[in-house]
């Protein structure tokens, strides 16, 4: 107990705010606001993070699943960006209502759109509970009795604090499990939908431009929370009124200059700034090259599908959205990996590690740690391609397998006695897929047969080509030998003949299920051999992954041990953070500085009529040319489009709001830059920036081109 005692302290002096580098715990914001101040902030803590009255933390948001946004008036309204609400947008489109093409901005209150299965969570407080989960837990427990402990005492604070379902409640490890923190949220289920520009706006620059700056893009949607008219969660009603958040953020018409200060919070998902090198050797040599094979051939086969019919351009515009975005992070993360030099970084830390955890016989726990990492990686090298060909290729190959997994349980179920027909069990079956099929209406409204052949004949194919012998099937091994490599006619005759992508077909199945149809259907039995394969033989040992876990937690201990006047901040993951820095270009290259802003003028000089991703609305070209910008605009008279801070987020960060020293809103942050694309590997200080749409361009665009200048006047405008 001591000894966690003392990795407690030490991981509360750590925790301490540094510009730039660093998501932040808004707890511990009374250590470090003296230097935020010094910065520029002219704020205190509290009216940053404050549990007991209303602060900044209560204006943003989770948006949706993975997705940050900000309330920006008294009557819930809600920005965040255009990509994050993209999903949501697709499934409100249609070839008559094409949202995603035209745009859209609701009038009135009466023509915001419901969107169904959207909800936000508002951030209610946070606990450091390390020591009632840690308590008596040593090195020596097994992880299995570890984990068993644990898991008891997570369950138990859960239960504890959602107030029977009032709040969700997360318990999450920091620092590789050294610690210990407890996040609570409250849902809000009625979001609706009420404008964003369209995608020649919001997506403006697509995948070329993705990752990059400079950038033009009016990547911003808005929605509006409801709730009943106690101002409490409720699922949709016509009944329910806006909701009347604790904060909603003013908004500057002030800019930005290089050196102001900036801030940022939000909910960033994932990083990984303590991995080790051979952690990072494999993702190069095993994992990424997989992806970027994966992804890029279904992309090429989307892409070709929705230039050709406008219908499958609505349904695939999110998959395709999803698909290349990670596509793209993967080539940039693998160039940079080797630019910037991470391994070989990595490795002079672990050397470090090892000479300091040689140097004394009270660290005798920590001198195979390095050793044991490279035996792991060992390990896991052998399996990893071969995982991530079934991850990336088969299982996220055709869009059938998102429905496939409960066919698979049903084909188990249907061969046992007691779910026979005429039994209790097989009425609940029954009854089960009844249930289900409203989840499998809006699965084939996006669903088109022929694309989706297309791209599993075009994966089969490339998984052949990757994997060995041993990694497949035998069923697949011995279609691949029939068809002689044909994978095309293979998967045109396993489509012809499969329920699966047939909607009347597989709804008369469910009528009255029975295991011949399943047994008969060749893609459900390829489908099934491929799932089954992969657990029998692909996956992972939990002896290897105890061992994994064993060693992170040691290797992060260590490192706080033999760094103790550094500051260390945990790993991304999904919980709420903050970030603080400035308004800043960098070098792109040599002899090349990156300005801190775009323009308008930008936007213009890059316009493609007719181009897939650089054309814009005649409109926005008419208004260019009349210089009819309203309010909008610089001293010098220009709209400026994007902007630049050195602040430090990730995936999940998409649609947080960009703050200035104020308290303002100047900004919504949407992407990160590609000279620091390794970044959730290690910082990279002189390159890393955060792409940022401009408030202006956001209101220039709501006022001008969405004729919605209602939606400003709820707004609270400062200058």
């Amino acid at each position: 107990m001591k000894k966690l005692g003392l990795l407690l302290g030490l991981l509360l002096s750590l925790t301490m705010l540094k510009a730039d580098e660093g998501m932040w715990l808004m707890m511990l914001l009374n250590k470090n606001i003296s230097q935020m101040q010094e910065m520029g902030l002219q704020l205190t803590a509290e009216d940053i993070y404050n549990v007991n009255h209303s602060s900044m933390k209560d204006g943003v948001v989770v948006f949706g699943p993975g997705c940050t946004g900000e309330m920006i008036s008294k009557d819930g309204l809600l920005l965040t960006n255009h990509h994050c609400g993209y999903a949501n947008i697709q499934a409100l489109s249609s070839e008559e209502n094409n949202y995603l093409e035209d745009g859209f901005w609701a009038k009135t209150r009466e023509e915001e759109l419901p969107c169904e299965g959207l909800s936000v969570h508002f951030f209610i407080s946070m606990e450091d509970v390390s020591e009632t989960v840690l308590d008596g837990i040593h090195d020596k427990l097994s992880e299995t009795d570890r984990n068993t402990i644990i898991k008891r005492r997570v369950d138990k604070l859960i239960e504890t604090h959602s107030e029977n379902g009032k709040y969700k409640v997360r318990v999450v490890d920091m620092f590789d499990g050294n610690a210990y923190y407890i996040f609570i949220y409250q849902e809000f289920p009625d979001v609706r939908f009420v404008g964003s520009p369209p995608t020649s706006l919001g997506k403006y620059g697509g995948d070329a431009d993705n990752w990059t700056w400079p950038r033009h893009t009016a990547d911003f949607s808005l929605f509006r929370v409801y709730a009943d008219k106690n101002g409490n969660p409720a699922p949709y009603s016509e009944d329910n009124v806006p909701y009347q958040p604790k904060f909603y953020f003013p908004i500057s018409l002030a800019g930005n200059e290089e050196g102001d200060f900036a801030m940022i919070i939000g909910f960033p998902g994932r990083t990984d700034r303590y991995a080790n090198s051979y952690e990072i050797e494999m993702k190069m040599k095993e994992v990424n090259p997989v992806i970027i094979g994966g992804r890029g051939r279904k992309l090429d086969v989307i892409t070709a599908a929705r230039q050709k019919n406008s219908k499958t351009n609505i349904q695939y515009a999110d998959k395709a959205a999803k698909v290349s975005n990670y596509w793209k992070y993967t080539i940039g993360q693998t160039e940079q990996i080797v630019n910037n030099r991470v391994i070989e970084r990595k490795k002079e830390v672990e050397d470090q590690f090892v000479q300091w955890a040689n140097a004394s016989p009270d660290r005798e726990i920590y001198r195979n740690v390095i050793g044991e990492y490279a035996e792991i990686y060992k390990e896991l090298s052998k399996t990893a391609k071969g995982k991530e060909l079934y991850d990336e290729v088969i299982f996220s190959s055709t869009d059938l397998f998102d429905i496939w997994k409960p066919f698979y349980e049903l084909d188990t179920l249907l061969q046992k006695k007691y779910c026979q027909p005429g039994t209790r069990n097989y009425q609940r079956l029954i009854i089960y897929f009844k249930k289900k099929l409203k989840d499998y209406d809006t699965f084939f409204k996006d669903y088109d047969a022929a694309v989706d052949q297309e791209i599993m004949s075009t994966l089969l194919a490339y998984f052949y080509e990757e994997s060995t012998p041993e990694q497949r099937p035998d069923l697949f091994n011995k279609l691949a030998k029939k068809y002689k490599g044909n994978f095309k006619k293979l998967t045109a005759d396993l489509y012809k003949k499969s329920i699966l992508h047939d909607q009347d077909a597989l709804y008369k199945f469910l009528e009255k299920p029975n295991v011949k149809t399943l047994q008969n259907d060749r893609l459900h039995q390829l489908l099934k051999a491929f799932y089954e394969h992969f657990f029998a033989n692909m996956s992972d040992e939990d002896e290897i992954r105890d061992r994994l876990d064993k060693n992170d937690r040691l290797f992060m201990r260590g490192l706080m041990e033999m760094n103790p006047d550094k500051l260390f901040y945990p790993n991304a993951n999904s919980m709420i953070r903050l970030t603080y820095g400035q308004v800043k270009g960098y070098k792109m290259r040599d002899a090349l500085m990156a300005k801190h802003y775009t323009t308008l003028e930008g936007t213009i000089a890059k316009y493609e009529p007719g181009s897939w991703e650089f054309d814009l609305p005649e409109k926005l070209i008419d208004l260019f040319n009349a210089k009819d910008y309203g309010p909008y605009t610089d001293k010098e008279g220009r709209i400026r489009a994007c902007f630049l801070t050195n602040n430090d987020i990730t995936g999940g960060n998409s649609g947080s709001p960009v703050i200035n020293g104020k308290g303002e809103l100047i900004g919504c942050a949407f992407d990160g830059n590609w000279e620091a694309m390794s970044s959730d590997l290690f910082f990279e200080t002189h390159v890393q920036r955060t792409i940022a749409v401009d408030i202006r361009y956001i209101l220039f665009v709501i006022d001008k081109i969405g004729d919605a200048q209602h939606l400003i006047d709820e707004m609270k405008i400062v200058k």
